[in-house]
């Protein structure tokens, strides 16, 4: 274990994703489903060679659930494009922090589809998550700015919906599939199924948006397998508060590269969803901890 290590990685891949974000957001003709083909075509030779050099590439991509890779595919590959046509509607700060509902909305379905204990810090933490949600939604669902940002809005909490059922069968599939495999496999499946988007419309890129593209898929390619990475050297509970840097990133960047100006009520609502994460993430680093043995225990 190298927790120092493990969390820049982890940063390293939170920068890359929101830099991945930011190149869709620029390419702005481009169809959310064409977005999430290059997004998912051009990360698999990066896959593919990094599994190569760990001498891996045989039994790395071997699976015995694709019932399971289905349905995290089918979820997360909606999840994706449903946050790509978000970032059309909403400026980028704005759809990570609505992103950010998605380990709260996971809290909710362990409970519902994995039989996880509802506890009071918990609930606690989804409520407070929740009313973030509801601060930031709130302007947007008013329509003064028209019924895009609404849109926007119902697609990108859509989105994290949807990215918290795929973290479901990500758990379910945790320790009897490698992480290679679900990786993979998942650029596959979304690769297929963002060709069914085909007849809706894509487009032919110009070269800007050929560039963006690409561009998108290599940084997401990369910036999946440092994430990966990132986990073999410290524990989920560790690395799961750096996520929160993207909010950082994309502050910056959708100040100094699109002129969004973040507002009063984004930033509150961001601010108490991150808290009620790290409260989470937090609380289940305490239940993993051995408890000290009460009085008698050890007799």
């Amino acid at each position: 274990m190298n927790p120092t290590r493990g969390i820049l990685l982890m940063i390293s891949a939170i920068t890359l994703f929101v830099m991945m974000s930011s190149c869709i957001k620029a390419a702005e003709n481009v169809p959310a489903g064409q977005a999430v083909f290059f997004r998912s075509i051009c990360a698999m030779p990066i896959i593919l060679i990094w599994l190569w050099r760990q001498h891996d590439l045989r039994d790395g991509l071997k699976t015995s659930n694709w019932k399971g890779h289905a349905g995290r595919a089918l979820a997360g590959t909606m999840a994706m494009g449903l946050g790509f046509a978000g970032l059309k509607f909403l400026p980028l700060p704005e759809v990570t922090a609505l992103r950010f509902a998605t380990p709260i909305l996971l809290v909710i379905f362990a409970a519902l589809l994995l039989g996880e204990r509802f506890r009071l810090i918990r609930l606690s933490a989804v409520i407070v998550g929740l009313i973030g949600v509801l601060i930031i939604m709130w302007p947007r669902l008013s329509f003064e700015g028209g019924t895009g940002e609404a849109l926007g809005v119902s697609l990108v909490l859509g989105s994290a919906l949807l990215a918290a059922l795929s973290q479901v069968f990500i758990k379910k599939m945790a320790g009897v599939e490698k992480t290679s495999a679900i990786v993979f496999w998942f650029s596959v499946t979304a690769t297929v199924l963002s060709l069914l988007t085909l007849p809706f419309g894509w487009i032919w890129p110009d070269p800007r948006e050929w560039a963006l593209l690409i561009a998108a898929g290599l940084l997401g390619g990369f910036g999946q397998l440092l994430l990966t990475s990132s986990y073999r050297f410290a524990d989920a509970s560790v690395l799961a508060p750096f996520t929160y840097v993207s909010m950082l990133w994309a502050l910056l960047i959708g100040y100094f590269v699109f002129a969004e100006v973040p507002t009063v009520p984004m930033l509150l609502g961001a601010a108490l969803i991150i808290a009620a994460g790290v409260a989470i993430v937090l609380r289940e680093r305490q239940l993993k901890q051995p408890r000290p043995p009460r009085m008698g225990e050890n007799l």
